[in-house]
C-alpha cells in the first residue's frame, strides 16, 4: 500500500482539469516523472480504492525459489524463462525502481534479509546502441545456456518500429535462440497509459533453441517471408469475430514482424551477414540495414493482404477490386475501415503509409490530432488533391469528387457525368469498363456507419444515390 500511496498521492500526481471530470492521475501516468505546474491530492476516503490490497493466497506445490537476480548471472537452469525485455529505452525501469525504493527500501531489507534493495542503475540494460544489443544478447545467450535443449523461452515485445524489430532479430539470432511461434494479444486496450498514438498489442514470441546450422541467402529468406506472413495472418483472420473483432490493423502489422522473424532466426548463419558485426556497427539515420528490409517487406505482404471485409460481400469480386487498386486508393480504403471501427490513433495511418510505401499522406486527413486522426471526406476534398501523378488521378479520387458534385448539385446526373468524361482524360481507362469497380467503391462508401463516422452521414446518402444512377446507367 505504501507503494501504491507514493503513486497516487505524491507532489508528481497530475491534476486533470478536464471540465466535468476533474480528477487527480497517478504519478507514472505515463511511466515518467513530469515536472509539473500544478498537482492534485485526494483524501484518504477517496485514496481508499486506490490503495487497498486484497491479498489472495494459492497453495503451490514443490520447490519454489525466489530471487532477483541480473538475467546475466543466473546459474540455474528452468525448462521455461518467461522475459518481458526492456524497448530500446521506451521506458526507464531503474528510474521507477528508485522512486519506489524511495519509500520502502528500509522494509525490505528488514523483511528480505537476502534481496538487495538498489535498483542496479550501473547494471540496467537500457539505451538502444551497441551496449544495449550486446546486453541483450548476453542475457538471453546465458537463459538459452541454461534451459534444456527441448525447452522454451517467451518473450513478451511491443513497438512499431521496424530498425527495433530488427535488432530484436539479431539479439535472439546471436543468442542461439529461434522463433517458432507468435500470437498478438491487446494489452493496452483501456489503459491510461496509452491515452494517445501508442500501439495496443503484444506479442508473445515463442523461442527455442536453434540446432544446426543451416545457410540462409537473403533472396530466399525473402522468398519464404510472404507464404509465412500470409499464413500467420489467415490463422488470426479464421479466428476473429467479424462483428467484434479481436484484432486491430496493428496487431497484424506486429504479427508481421514476428513471422519475418520466425524466417530469419532458422538459420544458423545468413551467407550476405556478418551477425558480429551488426551487432556493433554504428546505426545512421536513414539507412537500413538488410534485415529491416526483409522485415519492411512483411508489413508491405501484409497490408496488401488485409483486405477489408467490407468492400465487397463476394470474396471475389473483393480480391479482383482490392488488386487492382493503387497503393494511395489502398491506404485511403483501409483507413476508412479502422476509423469505422472507432479506430482514431495516427500511429494506425503512419503504420499503413509505412506498409503502402507511402512518403506523404498529410493531404488525406481530415484531421491529424492525438486519438481524433481521421482521413477527409468527399465533400472536404472538394476540388482539391484532383489531377496530377498519385491519388489525385486515381479511380477512387474520381469518385469521392463525383460524389462531392452530386452532393453540389443534389443531382445524380452531375457526379455520373464527371466519371463518364474525367475517367477516361485521367487515363483511367474507359468508364465501361471500370464501371464494377466504380460501384464497389461507391457502395462502400454508402456502407460507412454514419452512426461512428457522422462526418460522412450526407456523403455516404448522396454515394448511394450515385451508386443507384451508375448502376442503371446504359450506352
Amino acid at each position: 500500500s505504501i507503494g501504491k500511496m507514493a503513486d497516487w498521492d505524491s507532489k508528481l500526481t497530475k491534476w486533470t482539469p478536464a471540465p466535468g471530470s476533474e480528477k487527480t492521475e497517478h504519478t507514472f501516468v505515463n511511466q515518467a516523472l513530469n515536472t509539473l505546474a500544478n498537482y492534485g491530492h485526494r483524501g484518504l476516503i477517496s485514496l481508499e480504492r486506490n490503495i487497498a490490497i486484497f491479498n489472495r493466497a494459492y497453495e503451490t506445490r514443490g520447490h519454489q525459489y525466489f530471487v532477483t537476480s541480473d538475467a546475466r548471472t543466473i546459474k540455474s537452469s528452468a525448462d521455461l524463462w518467461i522475459t518481458d525485455p526492456p524497448y530500446a529505452d521506451a521506458v526507464n525501469y531503474h528510474e521507477l525502481t528508485e522512486y519506489f525504493l524511495a519509500w520502502y527500501e528500509k522494509s525490505i531489507q528488514h523483511l528480505f534479509p537476502d534481496w538487495y534493495a538498489d535498483s542496479k542503475r550501473a547494471l540496467a540494460v537500457q539505451g538502444k546502441e551497441n551496449d544495449f544489443r550486446l546486453a541483450m544478447v548476453e542475457c538471453y545467450r546465458n537463459l538459452a545456456q541454461h534451459m534444456p535443449d527441448e525447452g522454451m523461452q517467451v518473450v513478451m515485445f511491443t513497438h512499431q518500429d521496424a530498425s527495433v524489430w530488427a535488432d530484436l532479430a539479431l539479439i535472439l539470432w546471436a543468442a542461439g535462440l529461434r522463433v517458432t511461434a507468435a500470437w498478438t494479444i491487446a494489452t493496452e486496450t483501456d489503459s491510461a497509459l496509452r491515452t494517445g498514438n501508442y500501439v495496443q498489442g503484444t506479442v508473445l514470441l515463442v523461442l527455442r533453441k536453434r540446432v544446426g546450422d543451416a545457410v540462409g541467402f537473403l533472396d530466399d529468406i525473402n522468398a519464404d517471408i510472404k507464404p509465412e506472413v500470409e499464413q500467420q495472418l489467415a490463422a488470426m483472420l479464421a479466428l476473429d469475430n467479424q462483428d467484434d473483432p479481436n484484432f486491430g490493423d496493428s496487431d497484424y502489422q506486429l504479427a508481421a514482424y514476428a513471422a519475418a522473424l520466425r524466417v530469419m532466426t532458422q538459420y544458423g548463419r545468413i551467407e550476405e551477414l556478418d551477425i558480429e558485426r551488426e551487432l556493433t556497427r554504428p546505426r545512421v539515420r536513414g539507412e537500413k540495414s538488410v534485415i529491416q528490409q526483409a522485415i519492411e517487406n512483411a508489413v508491405q505482404i501484409a497490408s496488401h493482404f488485409l483486405i477489408p471485409r467490407t468492400l465487397h460481400a463476394d470474396p471475389n469480386t473483393r480480391a479482383d477490386v482490392w488488386r487492382d487498386l493503387t497503393a494511395e486508393e489502398r491506404f485511403y480504403v483501409k483507413g476508412l475501415d479502422v476509423e469505422s471501427h472507432g479506430e482514431l490513433r495516427q500511429g494506425v495511418y503512419q503504420e499503413f503509409a509505412r506498409g503502402f510505401g507511402l512518403r506523404d499522406y498529410t493531404a488525406l486527413l481530415g484531421s491529424a490530432a492525438a486519438n481524433e486522426a481521421r482521413l477527409k471526406t468527399a465533400s472536404e476534398f472538394k476540388g482539391a488533391v484532383l489531377g496530377g501523378a498519385g491519388f489525385g488521378s486515381s479511380l477512387l479520387r474520381h469518385c469521392l469528387f463525383a460524389v462531392f458534385k452530386t452532393r453540389e448539385d443534389e443531382n445524380a446526373e452531375s457526379g455520373k457525368a464527371w466519371l463518364r468524361h474525367e475517367i477516361a482524360a485521367a487515363g483511367r481507362g474507359d468508364y465501361w469498363a471500370q464501371r464494377q469497380t466504380i460501384l464497389v467503391l461507391l457502395d462502400y462508401f454508402a456502407r460507412l456507419p454514419t452512426g461512428q463516422m457522422p462526418h460522412w452521414k450526407e456523403d455516404a446518402y448522396w454515394a448511394q444515390v450515385l451508386a443507384g444512377v451508375v448502376r442503371n446507367d446504359r450506352v
